[in-house]
């Protein structure tokens, strides 16, 4: 394999999934007493922090929607 079709990875665990199943393993051997929820949230953290960042930038485009939508209809109105 030719080194210009090699490419390169980032591949490997995170520390964000170390933490999660250090979490796991500690929950499995009732080290930790926490609900299932706050063990697994190293995991599905990422996906609410997507949709939160996904949220906002909906309300923003809303916003300049609605800004653009509102100086069209007073240009419109000025005209007559």
């Amino acid at each position: 394999m030719s080194e210009a079709s090699q490419t390169a990875t980032g591949g490997g665990v995170s520390a964000v999934g170390l933490l999660g199943v250090a979490f796991v393993v500690l929950k499995l051997c009732h080290v930790i007493g926490w609900s299932w929820w706050w063990v697994l949230a190293p995991f599905w953290g990422g996906l609410v922090l997507f949709l939160v960042l996904l949220g906002v930038a909906v309300l923003v485009a809303l916003a300049v929607s609605y800004k653009e939508d509102r100086d069209a209809r007073r240009r419109l109105h000025q005209l007559r």
